[in-house]
């Protein structure tokens, strides 16, 4: 949950940086050395990517996006610290937890595709999210769960939504309910994001999602950038360019800022950019460049 987290923010912090920088120099552009070195950053991302793939096997194609514990209600007014032991996952099981009861089950995909998935017992996609959290709040009373039954959930994936086979488990003390999809982990392309390192942080504007068509080469992608465009004060334009492989794409945002130096505020807005690919995007993954995880894509 922390590489999550920190995902989370990165939107929100990038366009502070963007804002509160609008006085660079005319035209904005990334100077050569800086754009170079945005595509290093993405085909190190790539090489992770592609690893990642061939780690988890040629017939795992499910590459779930963002946080996949899900809270079903509101923590009621007593249980607020719960909150911090959910993301610590601090959860464990108080009862026997059922076992799956098939050894497989359907992800259906929007257009209602279907792909077979081995299912897991209760108790191992509860590891799952143990493993997930952060694991640092040591003074965190624990999530009590006391059953489990087998649903569904919708999830994102680099394919665009899914549903997905999946438990729901109750817990002690509250009518909060949490659910994780039921698959084996093995069965998923699972992408880490690279060792944090305060002296060289990742460059590059953030992608949030991408749209794209079966046939079509152009990738849509949205972010935050700034509010208005770069006719305005603090406003920027935005083009994009992207580093391929056969199982990803990094798209690169470049900004073209307004060439005063005005001071600006801190507040960002969703903005687009359109890059056109070397070939149609097909199963391939899209990958933002500051962390190269993969994003939400809609396939119209």
């Amino acid at each position: 949950m922390e590489a999550t987290r920190i995902r989370a923010l990165l939107p929100w912090i990038t366009a502070v940086a963007l804002l509160g920088g609008c006085g660079s120099a005319a035209g904005g552009s990334p100077a050569g050395d800086d754009l170079d070195g945005l595509r290093q950053q993405a085909r190190a991302a790539l090489d992770r990517y592609d690893q990642a793939v061939r780690d988890a096997g040629d017939t795992a194609r499910f590459v779930p996006v963002g946080e996949l514990t899900r809270q079903l209600g509101d923590w009621e007014l007593a249980n607020g610290a719960y909150k911090e032991s959910l993301a610590a996952g601090r959860v464990e099981a108080t009862a026997a937890l059922p076992t799956a009861p098939t050894p497989t089950g359907n992800l259906v995909w929007a257009d209602g595709t279907k792909q077979s998935l081995p299912l897991v017992a209760a108790d191992e996609t509860l590891a799952q999210l143990r493993q997930a959290g952060t694991g640092d709040c040591v003074d965190c009373a624990p999530l009590k769960v006391t059953g489990a039954r087998l649903t569904t959930m919708t999830i994102s994936t680099t394919r665009g939504s899914a549903t997905v086979p999946a438990w729901e488990y109750t817990l002690d003390g509250t009518a909060v309910r949490l659910t994780r999809p039921a698959v084996a982990a093995s069965s998923t392309v699972q992408v880490a994001p690279p060792p944090w390192d305060p002296d060289k942080p990742t460059g590059g504007l953030q992608i949030e999602t991408a749209t794209t068509t079966t046939t079509s080469r152009e990738l849509a992608v949205t972010f935050t950038g700034a509010p208005g465009p770069r006719t305005k004060p603090c406003g920027a334009d935005y083009s994009a360019e992207a580093v391929e492989s056969d199982q990803a794409v990094v798209v690169i945002v470049i900004e073209h800022r307004h060439a005063s130096a005005e001071s600006c505020g801190d507040v960002g807005a969703r903005r687009s950019a359109t890059v056109e690919l070397a070939r149609p995007l097909g199963e391939r993954a899209v990958l933002e460049v500051q962390q190269g995880l993969p994003v939400s894509v809609t396939i119209r």
